[in-house]
């Protein structure tokens, strides 16, 4: 059996080494597999409260398993380097990384996975996630389509955001936009300086739109150049609540799509909530079709006696 060891702060060497295993399990499976804020607390080093479980079968990694800090509590990330694992290291590296939560507080914890239900692998992490009280929360479609949208539709003026100037006008817009949102929701700089220091990051591809002299909306895209085909992706569109109504989501997204074509992108993609009814609409109409479907088990997780304690 595979031993656990739960850490706050990983040593450099070990990080390495776990950084070099996310990498292997992302070729094996076409794409990564932690929520985008995981691998950038892996990549960069531990944020205050960060959460890190690795699994060892005599000196070789077999699994991570990350617990991050959000706005309303925590997100759940897991690798393994088999499916065929989880129901036995992979449940124990969960109960590790619960347990932890709870030792620090408690809060609602959201687990993301892409299995395909019906599968062995999902029907373990439904196992897992009810052994410590995360159910089957909600859906997040991936959907790609081929660029440029056909047809004749017309983007929203925008321009590229400015490193150093826009950040806290665009925290501003972002955080009421996604007020209440798990993952995106709550922002603060150092949490978008996180992303401006990522080598994927390109103000070009940061559109921003101004209206009434202030930042009405925001379409950031991001390229993924590793994977085949290259992906364009649309990384966070919002609008402020100030402007809603306005039909701005549709051209924000011209915009954004434009922006990739003009940077040689032939394929877009973007995440969206499967009941967002309005928005899955709207890229369906622009040729976008559903590629793959995340899923999130959530739950409350209480606090432990410990962490109660004065």
């Amino acid at each position: 059996m595979a031993s656990v060891e739960v850490h706050t702060e990983l040593p450099s060497g070990v990080r390495s080494d776990v950084i070099a295993f996310v990498e292997r399990a992302t070729d094996r499976m076409g794409r990564r597999p932690l929520p985008d804020q995981l691998w950038l607390d892996l990549i960069q080093g531990s944020r205050p409260r960060t959460i890190e479980v690795i699994a060892r079968d005599h000196d070789a990694l077999v699994g991570y398993a990350q617990a991050s800090p959000t706005a309303d509590g925590w997100t759940l990330g897991l690798v393994l380097d088999a499916d065929d694992a989880l129901d036995t290291v992979g449940r124990a590296m969960v109960l590790a990384a619960v347990e932890a939560v709870a030792s620090d507080g408690g809060g609602l914890v959201h687990w993301w996975h892409g299995h395909t239900p019906g599968s062995a692998a999902a029907a373990d992490i439904a196992s897992i996630g009810a052994s410590v009280g995360l159910t089957h929360e909600r859906s997040l479609f991936e959907m790609r389509a081929a660029l440029p949208v056909p047809g004749d539709a017309h983007a929203t003026p925008t321009r590229a955001f400015r490193l150093g100037e826009d950040e806290a006008a665009w925290l501003e817009v972002n955080n009421a936009a996604f007020a209440g949102h798990a993952e995106q929701g709550g922002w603060d700089l150092a949490t978008l300086q996180q992303r401006e220091s990522e080598p994927w990051f390109e103000p070009e591809g940061f559109r921003l739109h101004e209206r009434d002299q202030r930042l009405a909306g925001f379409c950031w895209t991001k390229i993924n150049r590793a994977q085949d085909p290259t992906l364009g992706e649309i990384y966070v569109i919002g609008v402020h609540p100030d402007f809603h109504g306005l039909g701005l989501g549709r051209g924000l997204t011209l915009a954004g799509l434009d922006s990739m074509v003009a940077r040689g992108v032939t394929t877009g993609m973007l995440y969206v909530d499967e009941h967002n009814d309005a928005a899955v609409g709207l890229y369906r109409s622009l040729g976008f079709t559903v590629h793959r479907t995340d899923r999130a088990l959530a739950g409350e997780i209480a606090p432990s006696i410990r962490s109660e304690e004065p």
